[in-house]
């Protein structure tokens, strides 16, 4: 399949265009917040009938779900360990592969983890043809046609590879069971995950593929917050998987990938061109919003939708924070008693703060309590592990 450099302004002519109802693009950046917006301007701007495959892979990051807490789905202290104030990581930091960003996407779902041994695809097509399961059985023939038979799409709509030991006869057309699927026994490990974006005539449907990834031994540290025991929040909670790799290189499995979608939809027009697209396409002004809104520290923290944190106070009390879009609104004992009038102190440092002008808990409770205590270091130390912000 020909790829070709396509320039910014005929891109956008071309993905506009009403008589390209098949469309095929690929990414050269690893940027995250690029590659996310270029995503949702296909979505916004291509034709309402049409189809557009986009595949990228983004440098190491962490992207959580448009309706999800930060603070519980990712461990925000290997984060903050690395990049805080404002220097480069270094190889040797926790959890030491150096620089790794924290994305707020547009679309729902869980939490995960993308490197460049990752394979993320994007399906934009009419809403009226959309299901949960029909592009992620496009990647699953996809998968079967390079040799990975034990590959299927689960319950979930997430691709996973069955690990029975014993192969037993099955239907090679069925991308939901395969020769090594078992009820009840060794759980398969998930390779795929998805998510959605639905508008009034359209559809999003993207998800990872874990094909050679380094990083599986540490991806599990990442996405486990050490608060997540002590929040109770609304919104959208990930489900934790056992993952694995399909061991395939990238290049190859994007050109078969390339070619089971140009012949899914062969009856809908021409072969599709690849076209590469990149940083330069922020030249769109759209596609420049949209990168420069997921960036924000409103966008990161202030979506977050409304939760409660409880926490160890002083002696044996235990406190509660609610919080909601990012913005202390109370602060109540939940247990024990708190001494004198350190609870209307705390109120009057806390209530009404957002969370993203805290870049150092102890620093900012020092600032606006006096005199500084031991019972109040406490609480600092607990809110620093619990609550940091990048």
């Amino acid at each position: 399949m020909s790829l070709a450099r396509r320039g910014f302004k005929s891109f956008a002519e071309q993905l506009s265009n009403p008589a390209n109802r098949i469309q095929s693009y690929i990414s050269h950046s690893r940027d995250p917040f690029v590659n996310l917006s270029i995503e949702d301007y296909i979505l916004r701007t291509s034709p309402p009938d049409s189809t557009v495959l986009f595949l990228y892979t983004n440098r190491p990051c962490v992207v959580i779900g448009r309706n999800q807490n930060p603070w519980s789905e990712v461990n925000l202290g290997i984060l903050q360990a690395a990049n805080r104030q404002g220097r480069a990581a270094k190889d040797t930091e926790p959890p030491a592969i150096g620089d790794v960003d924290l994305v707020r996407r547009r679309s729902g779902g869980g939490a995960v983890f993308h490197d460049e041994g990752n394979l993320n695809w994007s399906i934009t097509c009419p809403r009226t043809e959309f299901t949960r399961d029909k592009h992620a059985e496009m990647v699953v023939r996809a998968l079967r046609r390079v040799g990975i038979e034990r590959a299927r799409v689960n319950e979930r709509h997430d691709i996973v590879l069955d690990q029975g030991h014993e192969k037993r006869p099955s239907d090679p057309e069925d991308t939901h069971q395969t020769a090594y699927t078992v009820e009840g026994g060794v759980r398969p490990l998930k390779v795929s995950g998805s998510a959605y974006k639905l508008t009034r005539a359209r559809a999003l449907h993207h998800a990872t593929t874990l094909l050679a990834s380094p990083n599986l031994h540490i991806i599990p540290q990442y996405l486990h917050s050490p608060a997540k025991a002590f929040i109770q929040a609304k919104g959208v909670e990930s489900v934790s998987s056992p993952v694995g790799n399909i061991g395939l290189d990238i290049d190859m499995f994007q050109q078969h990938l390339q070619e089971e979608f140009a012949t899914m939809y062969e009856d809908q027009g021409h072969k599709p061109t690849v076209e590469i697209l990149g940083e330069e396409h922020l030249n769109i002004p759209a596609i420049k919003k949209g990168y420069d809104e997921l960036k924000t520290d409103d966008w990161m923290w202030s979506q977050t939708p409304q939760f409660t944190l409880a926490f160890e106070g002083p002696g044996s009390s235990v406190l509660e924070l609610n919080v909601h879009h990012g913005v202390i609104q109370t602060l109540e004992p939940k247990e024990g008693q708190v001494p004198g009038d350190m609870l209307e102190e705390l109120r009057a440092a806390l209530v009404g703060q957002k969370l993203q002008g805290i870049n150092d808990w102890s620093q900012f409770l020092q600032s606006r309590l006096e005199p500084w205590h031991s019972d109040y270091e406490v609480i600092a130390s607990r809110l620093e592990t619990l609550l940091p912000v990048l």
